[in-house]
């Protein structure tokens, strides 16, 4: 591993790390990769809003442990070959965050992949990386923006516009996606998922449309982190003021 490497990822690294060592990852991580904090990245033309939605998945799969290659959906190869090609100043981590060999595939993630290969709007290998990658941060039990290490919904509307058009110019009535595409796979193969004919007559019409506004899972764990270092300074001024 880079001498260079920020002190938050060589933490990551020890067995058995807990939420104290994760907090401070992932933003360290998107700076790595980017050089920059992840409230201030660029994304105005799509070379960049690719290299920001690679390094967001890649740092929340970072700040929760285990191989990140696994937690972001991208086999060994695809890894070492998304790093070469957006983040060659990270060097030599691919080889940490590699997945372990022969791992069985998820059928219900593999589904969900097949329905965006499926549905690509271009040519690249980003959109090939990107089809598993969603898949996979699919299977986590947020709002799939987050788990996705995005800022909010439209980086993912967006992404899935650029990158899976005839799948996302489906979803008409702003569904919450990881509900569409549930939903479309459903239909695809005969089925109707829901009982009522009309959404808005639907018991369950929130879990499809309701808000999903928020703060991001990075933005979140590094408020978290700064609060909790912020904690024991404020006891030792408590402590320290003359009675």
């Amino acid at each position: 591993m880079s001498a260079a490497m920020p002190i938050e990822m060589r933490t990551s690294a020890r067995p058995g790390g807990q939420g104290s060592f994760r907090a401070p990852i992932g933003a360290a991580t998107y700076r790595m990769l980017t050089g920059r904090n992840p409230a201030d990245a660029t994304i105005e033309d799509e070379d960049s809003f690719d290299k920001h939605v690679f390094a967001s998945i890649l740092a929340v799969a970072a700040m929760e442990g285990g191989t990140v290659a696994e937690r972001a959906g991208l086999t060994a190869g695809d890894l070492v070959t998304l790093i070469e090609r957006f983040f060659s100043a990270a060097g030599d981590v691919a080889a940490l965050w590699n997945a372990p060999a022969h791992r069985a595939e998820d059928d219900e993630m593999a589904m969900v992949r097949d329905l965006l290969l499926a549905n690509r709007s271009t040519e690249n290998d980003a959109g090939v990386w990107l089809a598993g990658m969603v898949a996979r941060r699919a299977m986590e039990p947020n709002h799939l923006w987050e788990d996705l290490g995005l800022r909010d919904r439209s980086e993912l509307t967006r992404l899935l516009t650029r990158h899976f058009l005839p799948l996302a110019s489906r979803n008409t009535k702003n569904m919450r996606w990881k509900r569409f595409f549930y939903r479309v796979m459903c239909e695809d193969d005969g089925f109707v998922m829901c009982s009522t004919p009309i959404c808005s007559q639907c018991a369950d019409f929130d879990l499809c449309f309701g808000d999903e506004s928020g703060e991001s899972r990075l933005a979140s764990r590094r408020r978290d982190f700064g609060l909790k270092a912020a904690l024991p300074r404020e006891a030792a001024v408590v402590h320290s003021a003359p009675a």
